[in-house]
């Protein structure tokens, strides 16, 4: 008896204190409490050694951890004491799974549960998302966690029986990956032979690669909802900290979350490697046109309708949807250039040899000022473009004196105002300037001359000449996006047959679309788009839809409501992949835009909230965020100024510390 209590008495002895630890076993058995005696300098290693020792369960335990949720933190390091990270005896700790499993909706509205990692930082379980499901570049993408009133909504309009209710369970660790290898084959069940996974409302073989139905048109209509500027920023606060875990985020195992393209920059798009990834990309620029998350003009809706109904009929069509038949990477290029050489700063560009033989453009087009309270027409003047600058003339023969204006395009927003089937080509440049942004309307004949001058003007906005190789390339891709949208037949062709249609044409345009056609015009006239495209295979298809979102004048922009130094009213701060925009919320007018190239530094004060970017030229800007928290924005600044680090001869392998240094608001 004396000798049990002396035993005692040495176990409870100075310092030591007693623990209380939760343990959670696999998904579906029940939890344990367990309390130990334990001193401060007990590290967490033996922390985990002593409770696994307790439990006496025969269980593979090496991917639990101790999670702290009192002070929201993993207990990763496991040499670390429990003095060390603060552990005391009120602490209640939970020694958890990390990997958990969590739904994740991909681009293309389908949602699959995955066991995901709830203990490394998010950009680290974004990558290990991307690999299970074949996804490149997955620096790319982030997840996205939606408001509160949006997901009340969301459950409130579908109804029980929803499409996107469907949840396709898959496996980090065996069985279901083999989907997801180089070469797109599907598993199958060793003793059935059929199919691993159920692909019922899938098309094709590939749950991931296969393109989703569209969507009669009144389950589209209920998904539909306008979004105002305000509505946007509520749903872009939503991304995740990509610096913090999710479970650091208040993330619970199956939470349904969003993976998206978070960062519009696609960089070297392969269709021989990048079946995923494309159609994920296709998918996510069809439901931001089909829900109007992005303006476009009818034009470009009934183009971008064809395309998706060329998709469908190649996606549902016999032939086995295989890669290996696909152009080579060269034929695609006019396709693949834009979506390539997107940020500035990068190495793609190859300025040509003969650099001081720079191209120049001259030619007669007509320009138009707009001025308050007077609406002067168009009027033709003798164009030339030189380096960065358009200067005009009142002739041609005047060319050799002053001009009557220079226009410095280094830094401006350029606007395509276009209409093929009218015979429309005009261009909108947004120029910066001391108040503000000038305004210019120049208007072209031609195709031809639109191409050009256009392409000679994004160049220009970048500070870049038309001595730069993608000038050519930038040409061709205006030229051929022209074709697209071009809705009239060619001359002698017989007009479509609208029972050739096998799908309602109402399900691949926005609902507004659909109410403004009956059902034959609208089918008439998406049979009519079909013809300038019909040849193209399923991933040139794709890739060419990726192409035209892209050229909206919207694309990328993500909305936030911010307060600017200084100023007394909200406005809205748009943050792109090479520029940071201005907006006055009240008129939805551009104020002014500032570029990312011309960024020297920035940097966040904490106490205040507040973001501070200096950029050349003595320009300073600092606003607070309204509508999120201020990491959000400048995280997403700081993910763009990391992504056009990016070469096309460095490896696969990302400078994960250059990312957080970007991000995570150190100076």
């Amino acid at each position: 008896m004396t000798g049990r209590n002396m035993a005692t008495a040495a176990e409870y002895g100075h310092n030591s204190w007693e623990l209380s630890v939760q343990v959670d076993q696999r998904e579906g058995d029940e939890g344990m409490k367990f309390k130990l005696r334990v001193k401060g300098d007990l590290h967490v290693g033996g922390l985990m050694l002593k409770l696994v020792e307790k439990i006496k369960a025969p269980q593979d335990w090496s991917d639990h951890a101790i999670w702290w949720e009192k002070r929201s933190c993993w207990l990763l390091k496991t040499h670390w004491t429990l003095d060390k990270y603060g552990v005391q005896a009120d602490a209640d700790l939970r020694y958890t799974p990390q990997h958990k499993p969590l739904c994740i909706q991909l681009p293309n509205m389908k949602t699959i549960r995955l066991p995901v990692s709830f203990s490394c930082v998010v950009f680290k379980a974004v990558a290990e998302i991307c690999k299970a499901l074949n996804i490149r570049r997955s620096e790319e993408l982030s997840l996205l966690k939606l408001p509160d009133d949006q997901k009340k909504k969301k459950k409130k309009d579908k109804g029980p029986e929803s499409v996107f209710d469907e949840i396709l369970n898959m496996d980090m660790a065996g069985g279901a990956l083999g989907l997801y290898s180089k070469t797109m084959t599907p598993t199958y069940d060793p003793d059935s032979g059929s199919p691993a996974s159920s692909t019922s409302l899938w098309f094709g073989e590939n749950p991931v690669t296969a393109c989703q139905p569209n969507l009669p048109q009144e389950e589209l209509a209920k998904l539909f909802k306008p979004l105002t500027m305000e509505d946007k920023a509520a749903i872009n606060a939503g991304w995740l900290d990509s610096s913090r875990s999710l479970m650091e985020q208040g993330i619970q195992e199956n939470d349904r979350l969003l993976l998206r393209f978070k960062y519009h920059c696609f960089f070297d798009l392969n269709p021989k490697y990048d079946a995923v990834r494309i159609t994920q990309l296709y998918e996510q620029a069809r439901w931001a046109i089909l829900l109007e998350e992005i303006d476009c003009t009818e034009e470009e809706m009934l183009m971008f309708a064809s395309l998706q109904y060329h998709i469908c009929k190649l996606t549902l069509s016999t032939e086995p949807l295989t890669n290996s038949n696909e152009p080579e990477i060269d034929e695609v290029e006019a396709a693949l250039s834009n979506l390539e050489s997107t940020l500035e700063g990068r190495n793609a560009d190859k300025i040509l040899e003969d650099i001081t033989d720079i191209p120049k453009l001259e030619d007669t087009l007509k320009l138009f000022r707009p001025k308050r309270l007077t609406l002067k027409p168009y009027k033709e003047y003798w164009f030339v473009f030189r380096d960065t600058t358009i200067s005009y003339y009142k002739n041609k023969e005047s060319a050799n004196k002053e001009p009557i204006e220079q226009l410095h395009l280094r830094g401006c927003e350029v606007i395509p105002d276009v209409n093929v089937t009218e015979k429309k080509f005009g261009l909108k440049l947004l120029m910066p300037a001391a108040d503000g942004m000038n305004e210019v309307y120049i208007r072209c004949d031609n195709e031809t001359q639109y191409a050009k001058w256009k392409a000679a003007c994004i160049l220009a906005s970048k500070g870049k000449t038309m001595a730069y190789s993608s000038y050519r390339t930038e040409v061709k891709n205006i030229q051929s996006f022209l074709q697209m949208k071009s809705l009239a037949p060619p001359p002698g062709q017989a007009a479509p047959d609208v029972e050739s249609m096998e799908m309602k044409a109402e399900c691949f345009v926005s609902p507004r679309y659909a109410r403004k056609y009956k059902t034959k015009q609208l089918t008439t006239r998406i049979l009519e788009a079909l013809h300038n495209i019909s040849q193209l295979s399923l991933m040139e298809a794709k890739m060419r839809f990726i192409q035209a979102w892209q050229s909206l004048p919207e694309f990328g922009i993500k909305y936030y409501i911010v307060r600017f130094r200084g100023s007394k009213k909200d406005e809205l701060l748009g943050i792109s992949y090479n520029r940071l925009i201005r907006i006055d919320m009240s008129t939805g007018l551009l104020v002014t835009t500032w570029r990312f190239s011309n960024i020297k530094q920035w940097n966040v004060n904490w106490e205040i909230k507040q973001v501070t970017i200096e950029f050349d030229q003595s320009v300073s800007i600092a606003f607070s965020c309204q509508s999120c928290d201020c990491k959000v924005v400048h995280e997403y600044i700081g993910g763009y100024i990391f992504l056009s680090t990016r070469s096309k001869d460095q490896n696969e392998t990302l400078d994960e510390e250059l990312f957080h240094k970007l991000t995570g608001g150190q100076d």
